[in-house]
């Protein structure tokens, strides 16, 4: 059984949009608002993930985000960062290395 790799929104018409998670270290149960979570976005799925604090044990959590949970979190006005691949250096040539 997985621990909780999905998330869950609900919404209020008198509130904002909040999210349940739960921690892995300490299995509580938190209710977190779109300001609390962050989501990167990358190239595969292995570099696509959201992020939160653990209100109750501090930890930093990092878990995978599918394309459900994706369009969760930015319908729910969680912040992106949209991740980019580093360009490779130019290599170098001899002329680079005198002085």
């Amino acid at each position: 059984m997985s621990l909780m790799s999905d998330i869950t929104a609900t919404a209020s018409a008198a509130g904002p949009v909040l999210f349940r998670a739960m921690c892995p270290d300490c299995r509580a149960r938190c209710e977190l608002s779109a300001q609390a979570l962050r989501l990167a976005i990358g190239g595969s799925r292995r570099t696509t993930f959201y992020s939160f604090t653990c209100p109750e044990c501090g930890s930093a959590v990092r878990r995978p985000a599918g394309e459900r949970i994706v369009e969760l979190l930015t319908g729910g006005g969680v912040s992106t960062l949209r991740l980019q691949p580093v360009a490779a250096p130019a290599p170098r040539t001899p002329s680079d290395l005198q002085v």
